[in-house]
């Protein structure tokens, strides 16, 4: 519970600390425009990861096999969804490091690290 006030409080001051230094360099509406980009091209790359998210699922249960890593493939693209529709240049970075695949595998072991600790304490339930 700590970390989540840490980070309440630390990633927004660090976005606007970001968002004005950039602002001075090149200008308060490219740097409006580039959010904005930024926001626009993570929902389509978001949306098409998910879908494509949705179709591998559907494959491996026609198939009769559980999906467990395309589910941590869907947990990071919902993260990094969120990430960047969160106006600031070090979330949209950490965004799209979620969305490409490529980048999305250095991630999955520690957000399935994550949810095996929530749950051999008993802090996570997952009903079926």
């Amino acid at each position: 519970m700590r970390w989540i006030m840490l980070l309440i409080i630390v990633v927004p001051a660090t976005e606007i600390a970001i968002l004005l230094s950039i602002g001075n360099l090149i200008g308060v509406i490219p740097t409006f425009l580039l959010i904005l980009a930024t926001g626009v091209f993570g929902a389509y790359l978001a949306k098409s990861q998910g879908l494509q998210a949705i179709k591998n699922v559907q494959n491996q249960m026609g198939i009769q096999q559980p999906p467990s890593e395309i589910i941590l493939d869907g947990v990071c693209i919902l993260i990094g969804g969120v990430l960047l529709l969160t106006p600031g240049f070090l979330t949209d970075i950490t965004g799209f490091l979620l969305l490409i695949p490529q980048t999305r595998n250095r991630f999955k072991p520690l957000i399935y690290n994550w949810f095996r600790k929530r749950m051999s304490k008993g802090n996570m339930i997952i009903y079926r």
